[in-house]
């Protein structure tokens, strides 16, 4: 597949809504909201890792003839919130 220049900017705009995701809801004060409310501790490390993965995919993505996809998008935001999804999920 060849990512024009405007699917590399929706994936990484929609990437960002991962990082938003695992900012909100990787931390204690969420854990306990979520098992609060229900949601058990498996489902809430779940979410956190489907969207750790999906940014761990989407950094790996490439063209057709195997060059990245990615120029000069700055990933600092998505790495930190991959690693920080690591660290509550045990990652």
């Amino acid at each position: 597949m060849f990512y024009t220049t405007e699917l590399i900017a929706d994936i990484f705009k929609f990437a960002g809504d991962s990082v938003t995701l695992i900012n909100r809801d990787a931390n204690y004060a969420a854990y306990i909201t979520r098992t609060d409310s229900g949601e058990t501790e498996a489902t809430w490390k779940a979410t956190i890792k489907r969207n750790v993965d999906h940014l761990e995919t989407i950094k790996g993505y490439k063209h057709e003839d195997e060059s990245t996809i990615w120029g000069s998008e700055d990933f600092t935001a998505i790495d930190a919130a991959i690693v920080k999804g690591k660290t509550f999920y045990g990652g």
